[in-house]
């Protein structure tokens, strides 16, 4: 992954540089300046290579979808009022709310210009691309529900995490000439990939170590944030009796007791669950890589990038 890494970073630098100089390009650059794992342009490259294909073939379309994925940040932190991207200030605090809707508009279209030099590559981008924002409007319905079921939950994160994993290796995949039943079984690897990486922060979010985080233990159960984790413990309360958890979402975020609800989550076995689904969701990516019918020192790139994501810690 690093090989495939300094590859996308040394592209995006170029890219940077031949932008203008002017206030519509420099959140952009800011942006994309931020401590970053660059997964999904990775996936793109390692999508190509897995089918014969050159990872310099697709540093556009890899760009492309990174690109495309900080536009959608630069707008969600405006829709969550966040005033901190990767421990520095988002694009609306340190310029304003509208300077960074332009600004990712016009993110937006630069990436649908690096992606449009194909047009079975731009049709599988333009769907994909529209799930993510069906994701994050079912995400901001969520929040002003009570009654939200996991399955829905499952069904949004899949919406606005995994698809776009799903994308950049089905567009890497079509680029090195995989047929469509070939590149259906790397875009199952994806999803699933993409479910268990955001189930995955979900956990070390609530039960990971702070100073591997980088951020305090349970802040998503301090805001009540719907996650598999409080949703699942929500529901196994209702079965249960149990009163711990509404107990605490009812007072100020500030005042709530998140090592109480964390007990309650453990108690329950939602913790446990939650672990199982992640290998649940491992497991059938690994299945969709088996599928394929291509030489196996060509999917220990996958195969290890799996791994890494499953075990990682922060």
């Amino acid at each position: 992954m690093e090989r495939h890494r300094a590859l996308i970073d040394a592209h995006v630098d170029r890219w940077k540089r031949a932008l203008p100089e002017n206030g519509l390009y420099a959140p952009m650059a800011y942006l994309l300046d931020l401590p970053a794992k660059r997964v999904r342009p990775v996936l793109v490259m390692m999508g190509c290579e897995l089918f014969g294909g050159k990872a310099e073939d697709v540093l556009d379309e890899a760009l492309g979808i990174e690109l495309f994925h900080n536009f959608s940040l630069m707008h969600d932190d405006i829709m969550d009022e966040a005033p901190l991207r990767r421990g520095r200030a988002t694009v609306h605090a340190k310029w304003n709310t509208n300077t960074a809707i332009l600004s990712g508009d016009a993110m937006l279209v630069k990436a649908y210009q690096l992606m449009g030099k194909r047009a079975d590559v731009l049709e599988l981008f333009s769907r994909y691309a529209l799930e993510v924002c069906e994701g994050q409007q079912f995400d901001m319905d969520y929040e002003q529900r009570q009654d939200v079921h996991i399955d829905e939950y499952v069904e949004m994160i899949r919406l606005k995490t995994a698809v776009l994993l799903s994308c950049a290796l089905q567009v890497g995949a079509a680029i090195a000439g995989a047929s469509v039943e070939e590149r259906e079984h790397i875009g199952a690897y994806g999803e699933h990939l993409g479910l268990a990486f955001q189930l995955r922060d979900d956990l070390l979010d609530a039960f990971g170590d702070p100073g591997k985080v980088g951020k305090q233990v349970g802040g998503d159960l301090r805001a009540g944030k719907k996650t598999y984790l409080l949703i699942r413990g929500l529901e196994l309360s209702l079965a249960a009796g149990r009163h711990e958890l509404r107990e605490e979402l009812a007072k100020a975020p500030a005042d709530r007791n998140v090592q109480r609800m964390l007990n309650v989550l453990e108690e329950l076995g939602v913790r446990a669950e939650t672990e199982a689904e992640v290998h649940k969701h491992d497991a059938q990516a690994m299945a969709g890589l088996a599928a394929l019918n291509v030489p196996l020192e060509r999917k220990t790139a996958l195969t290890q990038l799996a791994a890494a994501l499953l075990q990682r810690t922060s």
